[in-house]
């Protein structure tokens, strides 16, 4: 009966703790939220406000007057969307080539790619932009598409995914069968590792959308600009900063990661939920 009152209590306290911890991470969310309801004067007021107020509309209706929020959001979109399909399909069949087929100097390629991965991007800036600029691509979503097309990154997870989670078995039936590289790819590989690409998936388009730093340098026509960068502009354009429309567009550009984690999380646990039943 002690033991039983012990893992009650012990129970209890996990579930406080977890409950607990959800608030706290909830809670920045939260704010950003209830200052984007109010003016700037009520976001500095003591005591703080602790409740949403009835400015958003006002806020809203500011934003959109201050910058171009959906032309910038549709250039978000398209270079997130399209770099995030063409990452997922040549991150994958790198991985894939690495992950099940020996071949000369594959170690030695996949240490070349780990220090690739170790560089940090800041120190590719400039002979990127170089790079871009004696092609012609400057000012062109392209120049922010092409060069993040694949990294090193997403070869790493997904070659370690497949090691795991492809059977030597599985392709050596596809092989009696008469099928060649790509159905090997295409029909074996990737229905397997679905979840590590519904996980890349995720990874690369928040790291797009969210990009900010290489879109201001690459994007030199102010009015073709990512949703990022158009934000940055919020500052200071009425003269002091109007905190609460810059937390509107804040919580307004979070609306598309909601959406995209909500269905690439979906994809993982239903995935993962069938691995499970299966086995």
């Amino acid at each position: 009966m002690a033991s039983i009152k012990g893992s009650g209590r012990r129970g209890a306290a996990l579930h406080a703790s977890l409950i607990i911890g959800v608030l706290l991470s909830a809670f920045p969310f939260y704010w950003a939220v209830v200052m984007s309801t109010h003016t700037s004067s009520e976001i500095f007021s003591y005591p703080p406000k602790l409740l949403p107020g009835s400015h958003f509309l006002q806020n809203v209706r500011n934003l959109f007057d201050t910058i171009d929020f959906f032309g910038s959001m549709g250039n978000s979109l398209l270079v997130a969307t399209v770099v995030t399909v063409l990452v997922l399909f040549f991150d994958s069949l790198a991985a894939f080539v690495f992950a099940k087929f020996p071949f000369p100097g594959r170690r030695v390629l996949f240490g070349l790619l780990m220090l690739i991965f170790m560089v940090p991007a800041q120190l590719a800036a400039i002979p990127q932009f170089v790079i871009m600029s004696k092609i012609g691509w400057i000012g062109s979503m392209t120049a922010l598409i092409v060069p993040a097309a694949a990294n090193a990154f997403g070869i790493f997870w997904m070659r370690q995914y497949m090691r795991s989670a492809i059977h030597d078995e599985l392709l050596d039936a596809a092989r009696l069968d008469g099928a060649r590289f790509l159905r090997q790819y295409w029909h074996v590989a990737l229905p397997v590792v679905r979840p590590g690409l519904a996980f890349l998936g995720i990874f690369t388009f928040m790291g797009q959308w969210n990009d900010y730093a290489w879109p201001l340098i690459a994007l030199t026509n102010p009015d073709n600009v990512t949703l990022q960068v158009a934000l940055s502009q919020l500052n200071g354009t009425r003269g002091t900063t109007d905190y609460g429309m810059v937390m509107t567009g804040a919580l307004l550009a979070l609306i598309p990661l909601l959406i995209v984690f909500a269905v690439g999380a979906r994809q993982i646990i239903g995935d993962l939920a069938k691995g499970a039943v299966r086995g």
